[in-house]
């Protein structure tokens, strides 16, 4: 080793003691016969000192340091005089006279600064990833997702469970995101898929007997992206035999609970967890991913609206529709600006249109004063519980969409109305979900999960004749308004699978095609079993409080999918093309970056 000992975990009870460091010059700063330069390393920081008393090579090499060259240490460990101790640093009551030093390797001028916590745009950040994760906090993080995997593998070794890697070169299915595809060179016209999940291959593990699988699992998916969403991205994959729901959700609920403590500073708000309905969640928050760290609940005023003055009202309630508001505490004062930036983000969301009413201590405002009489809006005040300083917000549409577009005002708004505790975890499980929606575009049914999902025995019967009607056996764990993790217990009988793709409009012949292999091994003894497939990534960025999954990920690609640090995606040679026996048509080439 180039080294003895980690520059940040040297502390006074070395004093005295010769050690060899290494590692990068952090920052210098020179005093004319004084120099102090700071070297850090994975572990921490550590002032290295060059005096009158340090050999005159050592002073010489130490003038010509700059910030990020590599750099070899030798030299005793010394207590710092008496009030020149640095409270801030671990290392702080310490500092290493130099009696040796070697430049390992210079460094060009950073093209960014590492030694300080400075807004850099994102882009840059990404082309010089490797200068971005020698910053402490990137450090921080990925040293956290660390902590957090070794977490998972050993409470899960400790149950029985067994890790077991899947293969990253599958079939093509229908249903989900669309997939990413590989050429196959040695079947001409064939490709592989990588995969979305190991769903099937972890479905066929039960049907081989391991009883309890997991896999760290590497996923791919070519879909749009969002803050919380990678084209590929890791998962914590488990799945058991012979358990219903219960077991599933209380192993989760142990693990989390054990490990969020354990690896990190935030705290959970509420254990158990509640659980929400679907249909529950959507009615009361607007979202199927709640955050339950503030209230600002929705309100049925459908009852009320159905015999309104005001015509819009009234027909959307006749339409099968309903109306909804939400109290808004403290804001009755908005602007006209801000209402119609709310208006703005209501129509965004689906809502034709959005319907305010403010309460003051002498008054109640709203353009519902020229079509309502006062009895009407007392009772709309009373039903919205609004205390004077109050806003109350309405929708009138279908039921759904005026939820979700209140949930999407909800969740731009409670942050801003609420003091939230950024260290606070508010973990949920939302359960009882659709298992088919219809797809108007296409003109059928589709699975809300998958296809995999088993529906409630109950409702079993409703599975042609009113799949809408249908619900799953399946759950969300969800926290702070993300989706953490996604499960259910899955069909294992060949004919009940053989239904569910015929209601999604698969023939018995191309299910055979895509799905022949799940539906023979059915037929060799598959016992019940059920899973679920948490976010690592989600999950360690709710952990170190990032607003997005890039800072918890060593190479991200950015929102368009594109790495620019590697320049990928990026065209091939025409050589192997020829040798995949491929012609690339491309009619418009983009820049990916």
């Amino acid at each position: 080793m180039l080294k003895t000992h980690n520059c940040g975990e040297l502390r006074a009870c070395d004093a005295g003691s010769t050690v060899t460091l290494a590692g990068w010059v952090h920052r210098r700063r020179d005093h004319g016969g004084l120099m102090f330069f700071d070297l850090r390393d994975r572990s921490g920081i550590v002032q290295v000192v060059c005096d009158g008393s340090s050999p005159p090579e050592v002073r010489e090499a130490a003038s010509t340091l700059r910030p990020e060259y590599v750099v070899q240490v030798k030299g005793r460990v010394l207590r710092r005089p008496e009030g020149l101790e640095n409270p801030d640093l671990p290392t702080g009551e310490v500092e290493v006279a130099a009696a040796e030093l070697t430049v390992l390797n210079p460094s060009r001028t950073p093209v960014f600064y590492i030694n300080e916590d400075s807004e850099i745009d994102e882009a840059l950040r990404l082309r010089y990833r490797y200068l971005d994760l020698r910053r402490p906090r990137l450090q921080r993080n990925l040293i956290l997702r660390h902590r957090t995997v070794k977490f998972i593998r050993d409470f899960l070794s400790e149950r029985g469970f067994v890790e077991i890697e899947t293969p990253m070169l599958i079939r093509s299915t229908p249903e989900g995101a669309r997939d990413y595809v590989v050429p196959s060179r040695l079947h001409p016209g064939c490709f592989y898929a990588l995969p979305q999940s190991p769903q099937q291959l972890k479905q066929l593990l039960m049907v081989a007997g391991f009883e309890r699988y997991f896999q760290i699992a590497r996923c791919m998916r070519d879909e749009d992206q969002r803050a919380d969403r990678q084209p590929e991205f890791t998962q914590l994959d488990l799945e058991m035999s012979f358990v219903d729901r219960e077991d599933v959700l209380e192993l989760v609920e142990s693990l989390f609970t054990a490990l969020v403590p354990t690896v990190s500073d935030r705290r959970i708000l509420q254990v158990p967890f509640p659980r929400l309905s679907y249909q529950e969640a959507i009615a009361r928050y607007g979202s199927d991913k709640p955050d339950l760290r503030f209230g600002l609940e929705l309100v049925d005023l459908t009852p009320l609206a159905a015999e309104s003055s005001f015509q819009i009202f009234r027909q959307a309630v006749a339409a099968g529709g309903a109306v909804k508001g939400m109290r808004l505490p403290g804001c009755a004062g908005y602007s006209r600006k801000q209402i119609q930036e709310l208006t703005d983000l209501a129509v965004k969301n689906g809502a034709k249109g959005l319907v305010w009413i403010a309460r003051t201590a002498d008054e109640v405002r709203s353009p519902l004063s020229r079509a309502v009489g006062e009895g009407e809006m007392q009772a709309l005040v009373q039903a919205l519980a609004l205390e004077p300083g109050d806003l109350g917000l309405l929708v009138a549409d279908d039921a759904r969409v005026a939820s979700l577009v209140l949930g999407a005002l909800r969740s731009e708004l409670g942050p801003r109305l609420t003091a939230l505790d950024d260290r606070v975890l508010a973990f949920a499980w939302v359960l009882d979900f659709p298992l088919l929606e219809w797809n108007a575009e296409e003109g059928r049914w589709q699975a809300v999960h998958h296809p995999f999902t088993a529906p409630l025995d109950e409702d079993l019967p409703y599975l042609e004749t009113d799949p809408g009607r249908v619900r799953a056996k399946a759950y969300d764990i969800v926290a702070n308004g993300y989706e953490v993790g996604g499960g259910s217990i899955r069909i294992h009988r060949r004919e009940v699978q053989e239904r569910m793709f015929r209601v999604l409009g698969l023939g018995d012949e191309e299910a055979r095609a895509q799905f022949g292999h799940l539906l023979e091994a059915f037929e060799f003894g598959a016992p019940p079993h059920g899973g679920i497939a948490p976010g690592i990534d989600r999950l360690v960025m709710l952990l170190a409080g990032e607003p997005n999954i890039r800072e918890v990920i060593a190479f991200p690609k950015t929102q368009r999918a594109a790495d620019l640090m590697l320049g990928a995606p990026a065209p091939i040679s025409e050589r192997q093309l020829e040798e995949l026996g491929l012609l690339v048509r491309v009619e418009k080439r983009a820049n990916p970056a």
